[in-house]
C-alpha cells in the first residue's frame, strides 16, 4: 500500500518572477492585489513558499507595482513636450488597464514605483534645465492631476477618456515653458 505525502519545501518551478507575473495577472483579472492565499492557490503552492521570495505582502506589493510601472514610457527624444505627453498617456493607460493599481500605489509605504516615474519625468524635462525645486513642484502638480484624471476616468462610465487630456496638458506645458524661460 502506497501513502501519498505532501511534498514540503519550495517547488522547483517557483521563483520571484513567476510569483510577480501571477500576481500581475490576478490584479488585471480581479482589479486588486491578490491575497497570499489566492496567489498561492493560483500557483499551486503552499502560502509559505511565497514568503521565501518576499518577506511580507508589502514587499510583494512593491515588486508587483514596480514591474507594472517599469512598462511606462521611457523618454528618449529631444522634444520634452512629446516625451511628457507620452509618459502621461502611458501612465494613465497603465492605471486604466489595472483599476486597482492606483489605490495600491497610493497606499504603499515603499517608493520604488514612484522613483521610476520620477526618473523618467526628470529625463523628459532635462532639456529645460529647471532647478530641482521647480522640477519637484511641477512633477507633484502633474502627478496629482494624473491621479485625479485616472479616478475620474474610472467613475465616468466612458464619458472621459485619454483624448480629454490634451487641453490641460498643453496648458501645463505652456506654464512650464514660461517657468523655464524665466530661469
Amino acid at each position: 500500500m502506497t501513502v501519498k505525502t505532501a511534498k514540503r519545501g519550495r517547488p522547483s518551478q517557483l521563483n520571484a518572477e513567476r510569483i510577480v507575473e501571477c500576481a500581475r495577472a490576478l490584479l488585471a483579472e480581479q482589479g486588486k492585489i491578490p491575497s497570499i492565499r489566492a496567489l498561492s492557490a493560483a500557483l499551486s503552492v503552499d502560502p509559505m513558499a511565497i514568503y521565501h521570495y518576499f518577506p511580507n505582502k508589502a514587499a510583494l506589493l512593491e515588486a508587483v507595482c514596480l514591474a507594472l510601472i517599469e512598462a511606462i514610457h521611457r523618454p528618449a527624444g529631444p522634444d520634452w513636450r512629446t516625451e511628457i505627453r507620452a509618459l502621461c498617456l502611458s501612465y494613465l493607460t497603465l492605471l486604466q488597464a489595472h483599476p486597482g493599481l492606483l489605490d495600491t500605489l497610493l497606499s504603499m509605504d515603499g517608493s520604488g514605483p514612484a522613483q521610476v516615474f520620477i526618473a523618467r519625468y526628470e529625463q523628459a524635462l532635462q532639456p529645460l534645465a529647471l532647478p530641482q525645486p521647480v522640477l519637484n513642484d511641477s512633477r507633484d502638480l502633474l502627478v496629482d492631476y494624473l491621479h485625479g484624471y485616472a479616478l475620474a476616468m474610472q467613475t465616468s462610465q466612458g464619458k472621459l477618456d485619454l483624448s480629454h487630456l490634451d487641453g490641460p496638458l498643453a496648458f501645463w506645458t505652456r506654464a512650464l515653458q514660461r517657468e523655464a524661460d524665466a530661469h
